[in-house]
């Protein structure tokens, strides 16, 4: 993960502003940057979405493509995630520099979405034990400016919100075999309902408080950090600790309360932006560097 170094005088900065909740650009411990969201960025995808928080840059693009369900779910479709740390985000991801925290990142989504009630999965299926949707989220790295998790889950969210599957049939003849029709019309399609998807609020440990979506200056100065996977409803669904410090019982707790609080608004602001955007329909103006 790209990282800054620090002076001693810089993190005792950091940190004595930290206990006063007035971190070095003006925030709160539980405020978050702008967010920038923008879908519909990638022509050729099923749904994508670019998404900018602070200097952290973001692209996922959502590909649907027919599959043969697995055989302990055979009548559900699946996800498989795809991330690419671009060597543009930092130096540190030139050659297989990135490999291991895109395995990191690709493993947390899987662990976020391997409940059904993250997504509707039997949504997915066609035929069962026969035919199903795969849906392929790649996500590209292309600015790293701190709290990646969370961006690259706001990212994931809004993609799925704008990924369209085409509507299909299954034709049987008189002899038992079956036939699979698309649908001609590009807008008969189905949506996936995003609703219940979590985000993530990642919480950095810096002296004896906690931050939100902390900057690569914070993330230095950060002895452990908790990633919480919270819903709309502001239940968590996931929880796992990154960093190499300890923490007590109690301040994984004040986490856990923070993330909720936290997350609901983060939820309730991106369900806002994206409906608000899809409402301009075709005539809205793309600002993305791919528009």
């Amino acid at each position: 993960m790209a990282s800054v170094s620090l002076s001693e005088a810089e993190k005792v900065y950091i940190v004595h502003g930290v206990q006063e909740d007035l971190r070095v650009d003006g925030r709160g411990c539980e405020d978050y940057r702008c967010v920038e969201v923008e879908t519909d960025v990638v022509s050729n995808t099923s749904g994508s979405a670019r998404v900018k928080l602070g200097h952290t840059d973001i692209l996922v693009g959502v590909k649907a493509e027919m599959g043969t369900p697995k055989l302990e779910k055979p009548d559900e479709g699946y996800l498989e995630f795809f991330v690419d740390c671009s060597a543009n985000a930092t130096p540190e991801f030139e050659g297989r520099g990135g490999d291991d925290l895109g395995t990191e990142i690709a493993n947390t989504l899987y662990r976020i979405f391997n409940n059904k009630s993250s997504v509707d999965l039997q949504s997915l299926c066609i035929s069962p034990r026969e035919h199903c949707w795969v849906l392929y989220v790649d996500v590209l790295l292309l600015e790293c400016g701190g709290n990646l998790f969370d961006a690259i889950s706001i990212a994931v969210k809004a993609a799925l919100f704008n990924t369209r599957i085409p509507r299909v049939r299954v034709l049987e003849d008189e002899e038992g075999s079956k036939d699979i029709e698309l649908s001609d019309d590009p807008y008969d399609c189905i949506r996936l309902s995003v609703e219940n998807v979590p985000c993530i609020v990642t919480l950095c440990k810096i002296g004896c408080r906690h931050v939100v979506d902390a900057t690569l200056q914070e993330e230095a100065c950060c002895l452990a950090s908790v990633l919480v996977s919270v819903t709309s409803q502001g239940v968590v669904t996931c929880m796992r600790k990154v960093g190499k410090g300890s923490l007590d019982p109690e301040s994984i707790f004040e986490m856990m309360e923070t993330s909720k609080r936290v997350g609901k608004v983060l939820h309730a602001s991106l369900h806002s932006i994206l409906h608000k955007e899809e409402s301009l329909g075709p005539k809205r103006q793309k600002v993305g560097f791919l528009g």
